[in-house]
């Protein structure tokens, strides 16, 4: 397969990587010294952003977005990804699942987002219940025409400063073969309705500055209007959109890899130690080599799973690939880096510390490795079992 750069998207590198040369950089070290974007910063980001025609850069051209192909999405993620997360994500891109916006729907979260004037943040996962949302507890009950939703979510990424949140809540349960089977509906719920309050979520160690918050629903009560997609059908909604996030995580992972590994090389080419420089050391320039082999795994089947996805062919084995080897890559590179570096590594005078604690995250949000490992090896048996391993 061949991923030869077409004229537009080198363009687009040049700009993306300008950008974050130049608005990103510069304001890394503020942030993990505070541990938040201050909201004239963000705003200012968001409005260069816009300006550079970065901004929703994943929705369709005649929505008022970038209308970039899947493919070219990972390369523009990619350049974005080498800067401080909680910065690069302020370049905005809305959730792709708000697609399924209809009516006046469009108007109220779907457009806005696009122009930048709204946020918008997905609300999942549960206490006890992350890698198995079916689990989940947080519901929401048909009243008088209404839906009163009553439950807990965490690990919420950037509710603090988003306008609304998708959220999926049980709606009823069937029985399976194996067991009650909850339905899930997705909702679009905005800040500051009665019943819904948003808290500051808990310290992490992977990207200062972008907040994980705790949201707890009370008799919040929503109106049919506010159900996005069908009731009961969240989990189609979700899975129509769900597997170009996987590949937005494998595409900034490997701008974080490129990263990584161009400051480990400069590194080992300058440093000089026995009268020589260490990228002499076979111990220093085997690790070079193995990092460059790992990086490049990586993008090769990131980029595949991209040319797919813009073909409609994505599956979510292509996804999981790409999420599993690219986040397993990062924190192959970001430890063998900082090994180059020796004790300077850790310090926060370089970015690898902070690319090194990143990288740790990467790994479980957005289906942990195991996850990704368990729909890889069904792709391959259930066709084998179907067939009685013939």
């Amino acid at each position: 397969m061949d991923f030869e750069h077409t004229e537009e998207q080198l363009m687009l590198i040049e700009t993306a990587r300008r950008f974050v040369e130049q608005e990103l950089y510069p304001h890394e070290e503020e942030v993990e010294r505070t541990g938040a974007v201050p909201r004239e910063l963000r705003h200012r980001i968001m409005e260069s952003s816009l300006a550079a025609g970065l901004y929703a850069a994943n929705m369709p051209e005649n929505l008022g977005g970038g209308g970039l192909d899947p493919l070219s999405m990972c390369m523009l993620d990619r350049e974005l990804g080498r800067a401080s997360y909680a910065l690069q994500y302020t370049v905005g891109r809305p959730s792709n699942i708000l697609q399924a916006c209809v009516g006046e729907q469009r108007e109220k979260y779907l457009l806005p987002c696009i122009r930048g004037e709204r946020v918008d943040c997905l609300a999942m996962t549960e206490p006890g219940a992350g890698s198995d949302v079916r689990s989940m507890s947080c519901r929401a009950e048909a009243r008088n025409g209404d839906y009163v939703i009553n439950g807990t979510k965490h690990f919420i990424s950037h509710a603090d400063v988003a306008d609304f949140v998708i959220l999926f809540a049980a709606t009823g349960v069937d029985d399976s073969p194996r067991g009650p089977r909850k339905r899930i509906t997705a909702f679009l719920v905005d800040m500051g309705t009665p019943g819904f309050v948003v808290r500051k979520g808990y310290d992490s160690v992977s990207h200062r500055g972008y907040h994980n918050c705790i949201l707890e629903f009370d008799n919040c009560r929503v109106s049919q209007e506010q159900v996005l997609g069908t009731v009961d059908q969240g989990f189609e909604v979700a899975n129509d959109w769900l597997g170009n996030t996987r590949l937005q995580v494998a595409a900034i992972c490997l701008g974080r890899c490129d990263r990584a590994f161009e400051l480990a090389s400069q590194h080992a080419a300058t440093r000089i130690q026995f009268n020589q420089t260490i990228g002499k050391f076979q111990g220093v320039s085997f690790k070079l080599a193995d990092m460059a082999l790992k990086l490049r795994a990586a993008e090769l089947i990131t980029y595949q799973a991209g040319a797919r996805a813009n073909e409609n062919n994505l599956t979510d084995m292509d996804a999981a690939l790409a999420k599993l080897s690219t986040t397993e890559a990062l924190a192959y590179i970001a430890d063998e880096a900082i090994q180059i570096f020796g004790g300077m590594g850790l310090m926060s005078d370089l970015p690898l510390e902070r690319i090194w604690r990143d990288a740790r995250v990467e790994r479980i949000w957005e289906g942990t490795s195991e996850i990704q490992r368990l729909i890889i090896s069904r792709s391959i048996l259930r066709p084998l079992e179907a067939s009685g391993g013939q």
